[in-house]
């Protein structure tokens, strides 16, 4: 009759042998080995997939750089090699162009400044067929320096001549009145001749007999022209050329006619009261 407490043997394995255990043990520390070496293989792979996106990334940041570029100065990609010798095709050209420019502006300003910092920076920059780039770019930007300061100082002598002119226009609008000629006259008198006011005085009423001290008085019947009704006008060339629009230069020759004819105003202005010319 069996024990009711010993295991039967459907229900206990058998106990294994000790070096069949030992042999479990080392396969299941295989298994572990292999599954760890597998993590460490997948991690490698992913980490080496980021790396080639970086890359991947970082050359198509390249390529969209050189393309833009490229685009922007026009140059194929397959140009770029060539862009520098372009660069300084170019910078010759401007140093051309510049020195071109500066002469007109050397012509433009002759006789108005000072253009010897101009020409001396013109003279410089011609040789920019044999000068290195760098100093070409240098020279060209100095001539256009010392054009700008040329055409500068041109601009500011028209200015003052523009001011010039004004002034004596103004001067000989107030002469070319009868109060303006007698002015005129009174100091010429004085200053040239040393006639004083007495003189003055019969100066004042021969030529408001002859003309009434207009400068466009002209006697149809003889040809008695302005102020000192001189006869031809043409004779007042000989004081200048303005004759004609001029007040002070027909009192000019009036003066010097008196003065020649007969030796002072008041003579003149006797000898016209007595045979009504002088």
């Amino acid at each position: 009759m069996r024990n009711q407490t010993s295991p039967t043997p459907e229900t206990t394995a058998p106990e294994l042998p000790e070096h069949a255990r030992r042999a479990n043990r080392r396969r299941r520390v295989s298994r572990r080995r292999l599954l760890a070496a597998g993590a460490v293989a997948g991690i490698a792979l992913m980490i080496g997939t980021g790396f080639t996106v970086q890359s991947a990334v970082a050359t198509q940041a390249s390529i969209d750089a050189t393309t833009a570029l490229t685009e922007g100065s026009g140059v194929r990609s397959e140009q770029l090699g060539a862009y520098s010798a372009i660069a300084e095709a170019r910078t010759r050209a401007d140093a051309e162009d510049t020195i071109s420019a500066a002469n007109a502006t050397l012509a433009a300003v002759d006789g108005k400044t000072d253009t010897a910092g101009l020409a001396a920076s013109v003279a410089s920059l011609g040789d920019y067929e044999v000068l290195g780039v760098d100093e070409i770019v240098d020279l060209a930007k100095q001539t256009r320096a010392e054009a700008a300061k040329a055409a500068a100082s041109a601009a500011e002598y028209d200015r003052v001549q523009a001011v010039k002119a004004q002034e004596a226009a103004e001067a000989l609008a107030r002469a070319n009145t009868p109060d303006g000629a007698k002015a005129v006259a009174r100091e010429m008198a004085s200053t040239k001749y040393g006639w004083g006011e007495g003189e003055f005085q019969c100066l004042v009423q021969l030529w408001q007999k002859e003309s009434g001290w207009s400068y466009t008085a002209y006697n149809a019947s003889s040809g008695a022209t302005g102020i000192p009704q001189s006869l031809p006008g043409s004779k007042m060339a000989s004081a200048g050329a303005d004759w004609q629009t001029n007040a002070a230069t027909q009192v000019a020759w009036g003066l010097d006619y008196i003065a020649r004819g007969y030796g002072s105003p008041c003579s003149a202005w006797g000898h016209s009261q007595s045979v009504n010319w002088y």
